[in-house]
């Protein structure tokens, strides 16, 4: 075990270990401290998200294309930065990392309403903004790997994690009906909001006991970059979750893109409409980040995993009832669902993916598998936005958007193929300490993210 995870006693753990047995050990003032920063970040963050498309299409006027290409920017970093990242954070003091990345992040978000001030905002300039959140956005979620099991009992991770996802999943619900008004009442300005929540999330990195020491320190780079691809494509489970990561990925981005097109242009919903239509979907995110630890326990993480994916997207469907149906209630029920299975994932492909990895390797494990998963999306953000405007023309805005959505969530829905057989596989592994497997809670897993799996 390393630094991290072989952690000193302190007034946290002490009193984890003082606990009555037969009660969850309690999580610690650690944990709390980084919980709350990630909530008002997380928060923070659904702002920006709803914001700039917003601003893209009503005061730059962007076509879809160009909306898909600033979507592009917010995951071009991935397979540009992920595996150095992944390399270079195991050799850095990772609290002191992901403050420094909060500090960048809350810069560029800052540098859209100044533009806009300056009357300087353009499609190029937000594209560089939301890039360069990307990319220390990647540098953060490698430290992020670390930090729960560096700061929680063994026997908290599935919890510690169900409670993040369920900030996450507050954070959707309270996240878009806030940013609608705030952009209705300050407009661009709306983003200071976001730039605000990172300050708050380092105050907390700063305030918690020290956590997360350099790790690793032999080896070149490029050796760790090879070994981090080795053990996720060897690993038959992580062989699998990579599989069905990569064709998720290939498909729901496309969804995502080309909603709020769909939503603004060809359904002609208003602003508060739509942020209350999100915020009101975003309930079931949160019910399935309740529910997830239930259903892992009794159908186990893999097969809850493989059918979730599933279901996941074929939801997503619900969305072409309208116009026929009222297009905000048919946003909400359809997202809401969508929401669901998406935080079951979410719940359950952490500890999946933890209990196969030792401690050691990590970093660039998990910087591999999001290279690799991840990678896929600029791409498909790409071409969901590049589909409607060529779509345009013959079929109308409304149409092009209803079938390049349905093409996406389809293909979307074949990676419940590969995860079919995670099950067979969790029940019969036995665990290595050797260059591979180790036990649930000695290693570490990653945190809830926009991405899929």
């Amino acid at each position: 075990m390393t630094a991290d995870s072989a952690q000193p006693v302190t007034a946290d753990s002490a009193h984890a270990a003082t606990a009555d047995p037969a009660r969850p050990a309690p999580l610690g003032r650690s944990f709390s401290l980084f919980w709350a920063g990630q909530t008002v970040s997380l928060v923070g963050d659904k702002v920006t998200v709803f914001v700039v498309p917003t601003l893209m299409i009503f005061v730059l006027h962007a076509s879809a294309l160009q909306v898909g290409v600033v979507a592009m920017a917010q995951y071009l970093g991935i397979p540009l930065l992920g595996p150095v990242a992944g390399v270079l954070v195991d050799r850095w003091d990772k609290r002191r990392t992901m403050l420094v990345c909060d500090l960048v992040r809350l810069v560029a978000v800052a540098a859209i309403p100044l533009a806009y001030a300056l009357d300087l905002l353009s499609t190029p300039l937000l594209f560089g903004c939301v890039a360069v959140i990307s990319g220390a956005t990647i540098f953060f979620n490698v430290g992020y790997l670390v930090a729960v099991p560096a700061v929680v009992p063994k026997d908290g991770m599935v919890r510690a994690y169900s409670r993040l996802e369920g900030s996450g999943s507050v954070s959707e619900v309270a996240g878009p009906s806030i940013a609608a008004a705030l952009y209705s009442a300050l407009g661009v300005t709306a983003l200071l909001v976001d730039a605000a929540s990172y300050l708050v999330s380092a105050a907390c990195f700063r305030a918690m006991r020290p956590w997360g020491e350099r790790t690793v320190e032999q080896g070149s780079i490029r050796e760790r970059l090879a070994r981090g691809f080795r053990l996720n494509w060897a690993d038959p489970v992580l062989r699998r979750v990579v599989l069905a990561a990569v064709v998720l990925n290939c498909g729901g981005p496309v969804f995502v893109t080309v909603l709020p097109v769909l939503a603004y242009r060809g359904l002609g919903v208003k602003v508060g409409v739509f942020g209350a239509a999100m915020s009101v979907a975003a309930l079931g995110a949160l019910a399935g980040a309740v529910v997830a630890p239930r259903l892992s326990r009794r159908f186990g993480l893999g097969r809850t995993m493989a059918w979730s994916l599933l279901l996941h997207c074929l939801v997503g469907l619900g969305v072409l009832a309208a116009p026929a149906l009222p297009a905000g209630p048919v946003i909400a029920v359809t997202m809401g669902c969508y929401g669901f299975f998406m935080s079951c994932i979410n719940v359950c492909s952490a500890p999946c993916r933890q209990s196969r990895m030792s401690a050691h390797n990590q970093g660039v494990m998990h910087a591999a598998f999001r290279t690799v998963t991840w990678g896929v999306i600029p791409l498909a953000a790409l071409v969901g936005g590049l589909a409607v405007s060529l779509l345009t023309g013959p079929l109308g805005i409304l149409d092009a958007a209803r079938a390049v959505m349905a093409g996406g969530t389809l293909l979307a829905a074949c990676s419940f193929l590969p995860a079919l057989g995670l099950q067979p596989l969790l029940d019969a592994a036995e665990p290595r300490t050797e260059g591979g497997t180790a036990p649930l809670g000695e290693g570490h897993a990653e945190p809830r993210t926009e991405g899929a799996a």
